[in-house]
């Protein structure tokens, strides 16, 4: 037997009509919202009643709604992706709230995470940041080495997962005082540095993928720890550790 019922809310979300726009919180009034139904539900049935009185619907980012892809990331009572930890906002559910409740929506907030529309930002800088260094080159002359062939240790191999357990979304930055990319870059140079696909290339990795960080404007970390905890997979501050020794390195030689 379901236990879902129905609950009356209050939301406030942040509006902006464009980059160059200035945007403000706007206030809702959203009735019968099942608490089944996951929070990126409940901003459809929004939108879809914005919609027929008129009104412009809410722009929000989401594609697969698995908590795989990062796409839908808001900031939710002043929590990226929401009160519940390891979750992201598309695997957040309206059960976590109660009847009567207001709720503030925003989006991610950083230098470089720049309001494209409402509640959608552009987070093309952690793409350029891969495009700077994450990949590892593979020889594909017909004489390619499978790459199961290559032993890895258990540990190694398992950490390297653990770090590719990223999935980009900017809960980290968000979340950071300081606006802080460095638990993303540390997981991308991670999960190559760990295995040995990844040797070949990991001086120029680093050091490339930390100066694009520098120039897309974002802070530098202080080690308060926010980040780990925000993130929604987990990924430890070990990473951050493991990129500063792998950067020290590479500018050595």
């Amino acid at each position: 037997m379901s236990s879902a019922k129905n609950i009356n809310i209050n939301l406030k979300i942040w509006r902006q009509k464009n980059a160059q726009a200035k945007g403000s919180m706007e206030t809702y009034k959203l009735d019968n919202v099942s608490t089944a139904s996951s929070f990126l539900e409940m901003l459809d049935q929004l939108n879809e009643q914005l919609i027929n009185d008129k009104k412009s619907p809410v722009a929000f980012d989401h594609d697969c709604r698995e908590g795989i892809c990062g796409m839908c990331s808001l900031y939710i009572n002043g929590r990226a992706h929401g009160p519940e930890t390891g979750t992201t906002t598309c695997q957040l559910h309206m059960r976590k709230f109660k009847d009567g409740d207001t709720i503030f929506i925003e989006p991610f907030r950083s230098k470089a995470f720049p309001v494209v529309k409402d509640l959608v930002v552009d987070r093309s800088s952690f793409d350029r940041i891969q495009q700077a260094g994450g990949f590892v080159s593979v020889n594909t002359s017909g004489r390619t080495i499978d790459a199961n062939a290559t032993p890895v240790p258990k540990h190694d191999a398992d950490r390297a997962f653990e770090a590719a357990a990223c999935i980009g979304c900017g809960a980290c930055v968000a979340t950071c005082k300081n606006g802080s990319a460095m638990l993303f870059v540390g997981a991308k140079v991670s999960q190559y540095a760990l295995l040995p696909q990844g040797k070949v290339e990991a001086t120029a990795r680093v050091l490339n993928m930390v100066r694009q960080m520098d120039e897309e404007g974002f802070g530098n970390c202080t080690n308060t720890g926010a980040c780990e905890v925000e993130c929604p997979k987990g990924i430890s501050l070990e990473n951050i550790a493991r990129m500063n020794r792998e950067y020290l390195a590479a500018s050595l030689k």
